[in-house]
């Protein structure tokens, strides 16, 4: 277990970027050798590289847990077998492109937008997993404001008691709220954890990582 802060090319927005499951990390961007190291170290899994709609943003436009990773149909193919090299895949038909931003999940349960319902089964089915239909805040971009591992979920602080109850129920962790990089409440944005390490943005503040490290299970 490790915990670090981090940035990308002076970027501490590591989320919009990657994110890590308890098998895999997949990242975007120009990230150097020395910074590869310092994630696999600390969440103890191996970086994949990737791209998802010719951009490093790969914390956007993808989501997943230790079965797969889910993407939108809008990512080019040549990216899809890149990613299917290392785990399974599931292309979503949707108009939705970043659907990093509409699903939160772990190994235990997964939650979605609203807005991709229509895919709930789907979804269930590759992810082998319970799935709910939720938000946060009234807020259907659930993936952006939490950031889940199977040891615990980082929330908006402004989620309601009644949404955060489900969530927690679902994903069978507990919820706490928190933010990142000194007062970012899109908590993923600065986030990539598993179960075994977490990495936050370099501007994140003491406090932040305290409320995060507890969150995540590591204190």
């Amino acid at each position: 277990m490790a915990i670090e802060k981090i940035s990308f090319q002076k970027n501490p927005n590591i989320g919009l970027y990657g994110f890590s499951t308890d098998k895999l990390c997949f990242l975007g961007g120009s990230v150097k050798e020395k910074v590869i190291k310092t994630i696999e170290k600390s969440l103890g899994v191996p970086v994949i590289k990737a791209s998802m709609l010719g951009t490093p943003l790969v914390g956007i436009f993808a989501a997943g847990n230790s079965k797969g990773v889910i993407v939108s149909d809008t990512v080019f193919e040549k990216e899809i077998d890149s990613v299917q090299k290392h785990t399974d895949v599931l292309v979503v038909e949707t108009n939705f492109t970043a659907l990093g931003n509409l699903i939160l999940c772990n190994d235990h349960g997964c939650i979605i937008s609203g807005e991709i319902e229509d895919h709930r089964n789907d979804i269930k089915k590759f992810l082998g997993v319970p799935v709910r239909v939720g938000t946060i805040a009234g807020m259907d971009l659930v993936g952006s404001l939490a950031v889940a591992t199977n040891k615990g979920c980082l929330a908006y602080k402004m989620i309601e008691t009644k949404e955060a109850g489900m969530i927690g129920k679902t994903l069978n962790v507990n919820v706490d709220v928190g933010s990142v990089n000194f007062g970012n409440y899109w908590v993923k944005s600065g986030i990539i954890a598993n179960s075994s390490g977490l990495l936050a943005g370099e501007q994140t503040s003491g406090p932040e990582l305290g409320i995060c490290s507890e969150t995540f299970g590591f204190l």
